[in-house]
């Protein structure tokens, strides 16, 4: 398969037939791939479907690409998803937005709770942020994915509660649910397809009792995923895939 590349940005346009400079991003991957021109590639811009495309020009600093036909195809799953997950330590929220990508998450939040192990504020939120979207950006040239989800700022806990737009399905997923999360797709199907869902994960240790006594009382519904305790960085993932498995996704 060719490469795949994101060029998206306020400016880029992306026409058949004509040439376009890739950005300088694209051009140092393209040396590490060890293109050469007449080589083929894929390019993307976020607003949906794909270019395919031939590398005609690679210099030290600079390559052009000639743009072909625009294909629509897109691999975005049928359900709406925006991952609310409490920051993880190490290097936990790197992979799990990495895979979180894989499975079709529209958008994610990661949220700074009682029990975050990593503590972010000012500059170094704004630094992760930006690392965690170039994470989301090199996550869907590699799945396939031509629609870049958004990692929104770091949020606290309970601010982000308070403003969370409503509409779509609430679930807090919890050890203390009793409701499990295949069940209640099941009763919901029709609703969660339409309206999509957010589902929130609480960091290492899991969300405070009042932290969770709070998202219910904000409408969100408690489920479980079986009598195992998964790590912070496993559960959103397996809600992720149990979803895809139930509504379409696969």
């Amino acid at each position: 398969m060719a490469p795949r590349f994101f060029v998206g940005g306020a400016d880029t346009v992306l026409a058949a037939e004509s040439d376009f400079a890739l950005p300088e991003s694209v051009v140092r991957h393209a040396q590490v791939l060890r293109l050469v021109p007449g080589d083929a590639m894929t390019l993307f811009d976020g607003r949906g479907g794909s270019h395919a495309a031939t590398l005609v020009e690679l210099g030290k600093r600079h390559a052009v690409a000639r743009i072909g036909a625009h294909d629509a195809a897109e691999a975005e799953p049928p359900l709406r998803v925006t991952l609310a997950q409490g920051l993880a330590g190490g290097d936990k929220m790197d992979w799990l937005i990495e895979k979180a990508v894989e499975l079709g998450v529209t958008a994610i939040q990661p949220l700074q709770a009682s029990r975050s192990v990593v503590r972010l504020s000012g500059e170094r939120a704004h630094k992760r942020q930006a690392h965690w979207q170039a994470l989301v950006q090199a996550a869907c040239e590699q799945c396939g994915r031509n629609r870049l989800p958004e990692v929104a700022p770091v949020a606290n806990f309970e601010t982000w509660l308070t403003q969370c737009a409503a509409g779509g399905a609430r679930l807090l997923v919890s050890p203390r649910a009793t409701h499990s999360l295949p069940a209640f797709i099941a009763g919901q199907r029709e609703a969660l397809l339409a309206g999509g869902v957010t589902l929130l994960i609480g960091p290492e240790g899991g969300l405070a009792p009042e932290e969770e006594q709070a998202a219910r009382q904000a409408g969100f519904t408690g489920v479980s995923l079986g009598p195992r305790i998964l790590r912070t960085e496993t559960a959103g993932l397996a809600c992720l895939a149990t979803l895809n498995a139930l509504l379409g996704g696969f």
